[in-house]
């Protein structure tokens, strides 16, 4: 996991240095945090609900379980988690402190505290030792990562033998006819809600874009698979604008 200065990335369409865009993913996610969960809600109509509660279906949360919920953000996930798996434990990590504060301030918070710790980390170095946890997720956020192999292979190695790996993202859709009629409505209309709702066209018209940057399913997979997973598997979901990846430390 070394770093070059020399190396570029992508930031929505945007070609940067790479050691420019964890500070752009935070000023980002920063100017959103406050809205982000809102906006979720608008933008995708109360589907990604539905999303994360097919990621906990095919999950199936166990009692005991360790979870690490990295770009964990608001807390969705690990909140799902421990719903279904009550003397389970999570640690949530973002790059994003902003992000972080406002999971800490939902209700939903206070009633697992014993069960939960909050942390600013970097998803290409995280601050545990190897064979930390039985679970590792990441929702929405891979995408926004500088290295997605570095990432998945600190996954990898702070899993325990026998863990999985469960990633929820923006994918493609294989029917160029939707994908056309989807890519129109989120240029169009996604970063002017998020004007409206959050004072933040910017941030918006990058994320949109973030999503056009990222690998389709096929070569997502394959990427977990280069880290080591194994019994790599996808689900596409609302016919491919999200897929979840499954991945096992075997």
């Amino acid at each position: 996991m070394t770093e070059n200065s020399d190396q570029t990335t992508h930031f929505g369409f945007k070609t940067i240095p790479e050691a420019e865009k964890a500070s752009r993913v935070r000023g980002v996610f920063s100017s959103v945090a406050t809205k982000y969960d809102i906006m979720n809600d608008v933008m995708s109509g109360g589907v990604h609900r539905v999303w994360k509660d097919a990621m906990m279906d095919w999950l199936s949360p166990r009692d005991g379980q360790r979870l690490l919920d990295v770009a964990g953000g608001t807390g969705d996930i690990a909140f799902r988690f421990l719903k279904r798996a009550p003397t389970a434990s999570a640690v949530v990590l973002d790059l994003t402190e902003d992000m972080l504060i406002e999971g800490r301030n939902r209700a939903e918070a206070e009633d697992r505290a014993h069960q939960l710790d909050w942390m600013v980390g970097d998803a290409m170095a995280l601050p545990f030792e190897a064979n930390s946890f039985d679970v590792y997720t990441i929702s929405f956020g891979i995408r926004n990562v500088t290295r997605i192999n570095d990432a998945l292979t600190e996954a990898y190695r702070v899993l325990r033998p026998g863990g999985r790996l469960m990633v929820l993202e923006f994918s493609q859709l294989p029917n160029p006819a939707m994908q056309w009629a989807y890519d129109r409505y989120s240029f169009n209309l996604i970063p002017k809600m998020g004007q409206v709702i959050a004072g933040d066209s910017e941030s918006y018209q990058y994320l949109v874009e973030s999503i056009r940057k990222f690998p389709n399913q096929e070569r997502f997979a394959t990427m977990i698979r280069d880290a080591g997973f194994s019994q790599v598997k996808y689900r596409n979901l609302t016919f491919g604008v999200a897929a979840l990846h499954s991945g096992w430390k075997l």
